[in-house]
């Protein structure tokens, strides 16, 4: 699968994909800070590492819960575990096709608050055909929160109160503005690639970015 070239290095650069205050806005140091520790957790790898893949995701897309369960995984250990490779998981829900979609990324990025936010991921893909058709998922999503032992208690006031909602919904109108429309897409250092893509249409890329990066011979 070839990756689209798109202008999104200014966008990446300012932090368009990730929940910042909007322009003008007044936000305290306290709120910078639990957006930095927002993304932090949401990130796989060393922060130092040549290559950034940004992957805006739906958890209620049965195409990124393929990706979650099938691809990530081998790009994980080969990539991300070595150094090679930072992943920030950005959140683009779409309700008009996914009614329970923003309701997980809400409670994924409140499990995120408490240092939870990978295993809330990885339980929320491969538990997707359990809520996904759910009037109300909150119920069962809860049990996912005891699965990852999060104590209720801890979790209940961000979700009652939908404190990570403007979050969510910040991530995903910068990546809208970027051109993003549908899940999974990646946006890997300047280039945009759609789809539920296989590991080995992102391992060439991956390669020749960090190649170039670092004067190394990729993996």
């Amino acid at each position: 699968m070839r990756v689209t070239s798109i202008l999104v290095a200014g966008a990446l650069a300012t932090g368009a994909l990730v929940a910042i205050p909007a322009p003008g806005a007044r936000a305290s140091v306290a709120r910078a800070d639990t957006m930095d520790f927002l993304l932090r957790q949401r990130s796989k790898g060393s922060e130092d590492a040549p290559v950034t893949v940004y992957e805006m995701s739906d958890f209620q897309c049965p195409y990124c819960r393929r990706h979650a369960l099938e691809t990530f995984p081998e790009l994980d250990r080969e990539y991300v575990a070595t150094g090679k490779v930072r992943w920030v998981f950005i959140n683009f829900p779409i309700p008009q096709l996914h009614p329970n979609a923003t309701a997980a990324a809400e409670f994924a990025m409140c499990a995120a608050r408490l240092d939870h936010f990978w295993p809330i991921h990885d339980l929320l893909f491969r538990n997707q055909e359990s809520w996904e058709r759910l009037a109300d998922p909150g119920p069962f999503l809860l049990t996912l929160a005891d699965s990852a032992r999060i104590p209720r208690n801890d979790l209940l006031p961000c979700l009652v109160n939908h404190e990570t909602r403007d979050l969510v919904r910040s991530d995903a109108e910068g990546a809208a503005r970027i051109g993003v429309s549908s899940t999974p897409t990646f946006i890997i250092e300047g280039g945009l690639l759609r789809g539920a893509a296989p590991a080995s249409d992102f391992k060439p890329i991956l390669d020749s970015i960090y190649k170039s990066k670092t004067g190394g011979s990729g993996r």
